[in-house]
């Protein structure tokens, strides 16, 4: 599939999210010449579609698309919120392994959002347009090959362990003692 097939089948489209989203993401995997979560991982323990998660504020919801250490994907119908579709993925982030790349579309429009540690968040937005420029079907491409440098430049920042923000140094100065915290 071409840049060009997949925006004029996808532009087109009016599908519901239910009908579409998969159909979506495989397309999108010909285009970028990925393999397909059920030929890369039949037993869906690690590459799967509809990955079932408990929400970090309680109850139960899934996944559309999820890849260990890679990525987790929701994908929304024609102009959905984009906003609440990144929320969602955040209340499942957690029991997913906090994978690096948060990613949403509409089947319009994509954004792909970082979750790195100790580096702030940015975001990655273009729409079917802009599918075809080169920068975007490598960012694509590198979300499914090289999370760390898909959306930044380069791998997370490392916070030395003399830095006050560090775990260990944090930590240095907190005790427990008669089942309370004591900060020092």
């Amino acid at each position: 599939m071409t840049p060009q097939e997949f925006i004029v089948k996808w532009q087109r489209a009016n599908l519901s999210e239910r009908s579409a989203a998969q159909q979506h993401f495989l397309d999108l995997c010909d285009l970028l010449g990925q393999a397909k979560p059920a030929a890369a991982d039949p037993d869906g323990s690690w590459y799967t579609f509809e990955r079932g998660v408990n929400k970090s504020e309680g109850g139960e919801g899934w996944a559309d698309v999820w890849m260990r250490d890679r990525f987790a994907w929701e994908c929304k119908g024609k102009h959905k919120d984009l906003v609440a579709a990144y929320h969602q993925l955040q209340l499942y982030r957690e029991d997913l392994d906090n994978p690096p790349l948060l990613v949403v579309c509409d089947l319009n429009r994509f954004e792909i959002h970082t979750n790195f540690t100790y580096t702030p968040t940015k975001v990655h937005a273009f729409d079917l347009a802009g599918l075809a420029e080169p920068k975007n079907l490598d960012l694509l491409r590198k979300v499914f090959t090289d999370p760390k440098r898909s959306s930044h430049g380069g791998a997370p920042r490392k916070l030395p362990l003399s830095s006050p923000s560090s775990p260990r140094a944090c930590a240095s100065g907190i005790s427990i003692r008669g089942g309370r915290l004591i900060s020092s």
